[in-house]
């Protein structure tokens, strides 16, 4: 007797959006049918996805970076299929993986300043983890983070996640958890000079909102973290494994940290996977008896499957040239965005490292565009930025997101598999639609109009 996985998906793939509704979050399947996402894609290749009809998608999206080596990649998939008909004794427990030790020992040739690995199953497990080990080795409590940060949901993550949409409601987190503003030096420095700070977590790039640092900020903060005694983490889940460039991102600005936290891209996609990198000295403070060999862990942590992943989505990034393919689609995108700016009122920046770009938009000078764009604005702030993102998928075909909540800037994390070609797509269908958005009265002010009655009834019915 099998199940016929293939069979079902055909059968019930129609049903989708009424199974979401009845079983799992039925404000999801809303969102989705109010700006017209509800295509009911079928297929995913590399960088592309395919609904219903067969018409091929761009994805700038890449499942919020887990996508980098594109979706369904050969030579993941044959790992995974290797290790499925091996017969490996998966997950014994009372032994230990020797593919969880071949992976660790390929990504600490990334970071030589780094000695040990532990493994978890997502990132927001890699950051509980960071949490735990620098409470752990320094004796000390106190966590400081950044404002408009993310880290993650989970409690500890959540706890250091500097947007008060995702806290709201979900009181009282963890405690001694202090928030600055990112790329400010003397607010670290007085937010360490207790010294009772075990660690300062930061992304190197913040994920919301493509918010790059000052360029003596990172080598400032960790200069700061060793005055007052504190660990230096750098959450790399989204900006990790190549995505800008360079293998990690805190690699263009010189900076070495006593933990890293990867996952996302090193997934290849099909199984979780999250890791953190660390020294020595610190591992050796949580895991310091054999008393204490099993003190955290994580019960899939390191399964076959997860491991053999990364290792392919590793030997992927490094035969076929992916970071330094990234660095250069980046910059050539990151040049026609600012050309863009320069032309399109509406287009205030554009900016990021690698395949990690974002477009931000901003209130114009002339008078009918101030107008309707301050309708917007009155109503929900950054709502702007669906006017681009909705006619950019159902015209052009091409998936992008609003890079947070309340935001003006739109985020490309593409698959680091795109090709000039594709960049060329991208071009097109951003100097259509930006340049449509310029007409008033014209097709994205309908359709702003429609979202702002949208915005006013759900506030009526709330």
């Amino acid at each position: 007797m099998s199940l016929e996985i293939t069979e079902l998906f055909a059968e019930r793939e129609a049903e989708r959006y009424a199974l979401h509704t009845r079983y799992l979050n039925e404000q999801m399947v809303r969102v989705l049918k109010t700006i017209g996402f509800d295509k009911g894609f079928r297929k995913g290749a590399g960088q592309y996805l395919y609904d219903r009809q067969g018409d091929k998608y761009l994805d700038l999206l890449s499942g919020w970076g887990v996508f980098a080596i594109g979706r369904n990649h050969p030579t993941v998939r044959d790992a995974l299929k290797q290790v499925l008909d091996s017969d490996f004794p998966n997950l014994v427990q009372m032994d230990v993986s020797a593919l969880a030790g071949v992976l660790a020992e390929r990504l600490l040739r990334y970071v030589p300043y780094l000695d040990k690995v532990f493994f978890a199953n997502s990132g927001t497990e890699a950051v509980e983890a960071g949490l735990k080990f620098a409470r752990a080795a320094t004796g000390r409590a106190g966590i400081v983070y950044c404002g408009h940060a993310f880290h993650g949901l989970s409690y500890g993550a959540l706890s250091v996640n500097g947007d008060g949409i995702f806290r709201d409601g979900f009181g009282p987190l963890l405690p001694e958890c202090t928030e600055i503003p990112f790329s400010d030096l003397d607010a670290l420095d007085r937010a360490l000079s207790t010294r009772q700070v075990a660690a300062f977590l930061v992304e190197p790039i913040q994920g919301k909102g493509v918010v790059i640092p000052d360029d003596d900020y990172l080598r400032g903060a960790l200069a700061l973290c060793r005055k007052h005694g504190a660990l230096f983490i750098a959450d790399e889940i989204q900006t990790g494994i190549g995505r800008t460039g360079r293998f990690l991102a805190v690699e263009h600005w010189g900076v070495e940290p006593d933990m890293v936290l990867v996952a996302k891209s090193l997934s290849g996609g099909h199984v979780p996977v999250g890791a953190v990198l660390t020294r020595k000295r610190i591992f050796d403070k949580v895991f310091d008896r054999m008393d204490r060999a099993v003190v955290h862990g994580s019960t899939f942590a390191k399964n076959d499957l997860a491991m053999a992943a990364g290792l392919a989505t590793l030997e992927v990034i490094e035969a076929e040239g992916l970071i330094a393919h990234a660095a250069r689609l980046g910059a050539r995108l990151l040049r026609t965005f600012d050309d863009m700016a320069r032309r399109h009122e509406l287009v205030k920046t554009a900016r990021g490292k690698g395949l990690m770009v974002g477009i931000e938009f901003g209130a114009p000078r002339s008078l009918k565009l101030k107008a309707s764009w301050n309708v917007l604005e009155t109503v929900s702030a950054g709502l702007f930025c669906q006017l681009i993102v909705i006619p950019l998928f159902k015209e052009h075909k091409v998936l992008t997101q609003v890079a947070g909540h309340a935001n003006h800037t739109i985020k490309l994390l593409p698959p680091l598999t795109i090709t000039d070609a594709d960049c060329d797509w991208i071009e097109r269908a951003f100097e259509v639609v930006i340049a449509d958005a310029h007409r008033v009265p014209g097709a994205i002010w309908t359709l702003g109009k429609t979202l702002v009655d949208n915005a006013v009834r759900t506030r009526a019915a709330g």
